[in-house]
């Protein structure tokens, strides 16, 4: 799934799963936005497309020539409002409770891994391409599953089966969750149909039949090679016990949850089974029911899966790849990985913590993965070759214990508890859509943007702040390492290449009440939380105050270690970590720092204390 804008009906691609239309007016304030969402009816799909007649059409098909209907009377979701963001999340709480198939994000359980940083061993270890590779890879994609076991590398002598594995790196190294990879199918070309194994499961060989809105867009060389060579299917009345069998054997022998891949197939597999939503239900339920059974914590990353056929079929999945690949080795990819990520969560976000997918810690675009990932509100995980990191990059998103500095709330801008973050990404001039082949440039062209950053931009941040705010904030820019004081509807001017990126973090300047009493309440302060981390605000749990005879004191609960930084107004008279003065900077434009050392325990929180005495 990618995005693409325009001003017309007929430029709306085939397979359109959502529209998003602004009707501008004399002001922001006349600004409407409608939303066009076609969805699932009964065993039917729906999806929208323009034509040369600049007429908006839906196309509505079950993928099953026996599964026919005349009727579509609840194909296409429509809404409208003000704010773009507030629309799509109302919409989609709306059509859950109408549709019921699928549950918005807020009411499913998030994975705590997300809140660990991850390795993948994907791009750590694929082979080098060569010619005879580039074969052999695309017959790979049609091998299928014969074993519900591990194969034997992984029984020799580094390790005796996959359960003496999983034990050995969690105990040597420390490591709190191991996921295993499997594809919705069991492997990319499904299961091995003459296995004695899957024999139980009654499966069969069968072909994908891709839909005109398919074939519309950009070929691809893995589904070539499974209309060549076939797919094993399992019976979808067998699929619950086959999902069952898997995952209870991973879950024997200590792995922690599965990343599913490749549910993008089941859409092409409907004929003969009452058609692809069907079949894409009956196996979606069955694999959160064997998740629910087999491991805690709802762990389960699904891939390949941007579909509305499993969209709106997520009862229970948390998190799901909201993007393609991140492919290293492909110069005009990076820049679109941000961007289409980005605008993809905007419908995903909603139903799904959206997976932004590893990237490597040591690669020329690794500043400007890391700073995206930061703000993701999903996972951090890399997929660097062993020795090969940039530790740079990385303490920029990892904490000493592993833990990372999740943002809660995505929508390219991210909320946290007391502050938000803006990522400003330029994306121009490296890369262009796959689906303008002909346009595609091989050589990254450097494109200087000017643009402007306001408080604006986030949509929510009056939900972290209190009621007796002004609209005024601090600005703390993490790369140039500057702060700004601007009202919510002010602005900066910015300036950004391709390939770089600023991210800001906005606080809230809160006329606290607690601090009344000193200066006759002209202090002003704003906390911005660990000054070297891309997502700075992050690390900050709480702040409240006391007041006494002697002094008022700002009290703060943040993550450590790091450099911690707040907007004060006025210089404090002290500052105590843990109880213990340490000293700090404070500077003319009001940036208050001192450096939060190791603590009891790495990433523990840290007790701050600022003390303001009367003058």
């Amino acid at each position: 799934m990618a995005p693409k804008t325009g001003a017309d009906t007929a430029g709306v691609p085939a397979e359109t799963q959502m529209l998003l239309l602004e009707k501008t007016g004399n002001g922001v304030e006349d600004t409407v936005y409608a939303l066009m969402l076609p969805v699932l009816d009964g065993d039917f799909r729906a999806s929208l497309q323009g034509s040369p007649e600049n007429e908006l059409q839906f196309c509505f098909e079950s993928g099953d020539p026996d599964v026919q209907t005349m009727d579509a009377v609840d194909a296409v979701f429509v809404n409208s409002g003000d704010n773009p963001f507030k629309l799509m999340k109302e919409s989609i709480k709306i059509l859950s409770k109408i549709k019921g198939t699928f549950s918005h994000i807020e009411s499913k359980e998030t994975p705590a891994n997300l809140d660990w940083f991850g390795w993948c061993t994907w791009d750590a270890f694929y082979k080098a391409v060569n010619p005879v590779g580039i074969e052999e890879g695309l017959q790979r994609f049609a091998e299928r599953l014969v074993d519900l076991k591990e194969n034997d590398k992984f029984r020799g002598e580094a390790c005796k089966n996959l359960g003496d594995l999983v034990k050995k790196i969690k105990e040597t190294h420390g490591v709190k969750y191991v996921y295993a990879w499997h594809a919705l199918l069991g492997y990319w070309g499904g299961v091995c149909t003459s296995s004695d194994v899957m024999e139980k499961y009654n499966p069969k060989l069968v072909y994908p039949v891709q839909s005109p809105g398919d074939v519309a867009n950009l070929r691809d060389v893995a589904m070539d090679s499974l209309e060549k060579y076939g797919v094993g299917i399992i019976d979808p009345e067998k699929i619950y016990e086959f999902y069952n069998d898997q995952h209870s054997y991973l879950s024997s022998v200590g792995v922690d949850g599965v990343k599913v891949d490749v549910q993008n197939v089941m859409e092409t597999l409907g004929h003969g089974f009452g058609g692809r939503v069907a079949l894409t239900r009956k196996y979606q339920h069955a694999l959160e029911e064997s998740i629910a059974r087999n491991f805690k914590g709802n762990n389960l990353i699904c891939c390949m899966s941007h579909s509305s056929d499993h969209i709106y079929s997520a009862l229970k999945s948390a998190v799901a790849r909201a993007s393609e690949d991140f492919m290293p080795r492909e110069p005009t990819l990076q820049t679109l990985h941000i961007a289409n990520v980005a605008f993809n969560s905007l419908l995903l976000g909603e139903i799904f913590i959206p997976d932004w997918d590893m990237f490597q810690s040591k690669h020329e675009t690794a500043e400007f993965h890391g700073a995206a990932r930061a703000l993701s509100g999903g996972g951090v995980y890399v997929s660097d070759k062993p020795g090969v990191h940039d530790f740079n990059v990385l303490k920029k998103l990892v904490l000493p214990d592993g833990s990372i500095l999740r943002a809660s709330l995505l929508k390219i801008w991210n909320l946290n508890n007391l502050s938000a973050a803006v990522g400003v990404f330029n994306c121009q001039g490296a890369g262009n859509w796959t689906w303008l082949v002909e346009e595609i440039s091989h050589v990254p062209t450097a494109v200087n943007i000017t643009g402007h950053l306001s408080p604006s931009d986030v949509e929510s941040l009056e939900e972290i702040t209190g009621d007796e705010w002004n609209g005024e904030t601090a600005v703390y820019a993490f790369n140039s390492c500057s702060l700004s004081r601007l009202q919510k509807h002010q602005s900066l001017e910015l300036s950004l290449v391709t390939m770089t990126c600023e991210i800001y973090t906005i606080s809230p300047i809160q006329k606290q009440s607690f601090l009344h009493q000193v200066y006759g309440g002209a202090v002003r302060f704003a906390p911005l939380g660990l000054l070297n981390m891309f997502n700075s605000g992050g690390a900050l749990d709480s702040i409240t105050g006391t007041v006494d005879s002697s002094a008022t004191t700002v009290q703060i609960k943040c993550r450590g270690p790091g450099r911690f930084g707040a907007y004060s107004s006025a210089r404090p008279a002290l500052c105590r970590v843990d109880a213990h003065e340490v000293e700090f900077s404070h500077s003319d434009d009001g940036l208050l720092a001192f450096d939060l050392s190791d603590g009891p325990s790495h990433s523990s929180v840290r007790n701050i204390e600022i003390l303001y005495t009367a003058s």
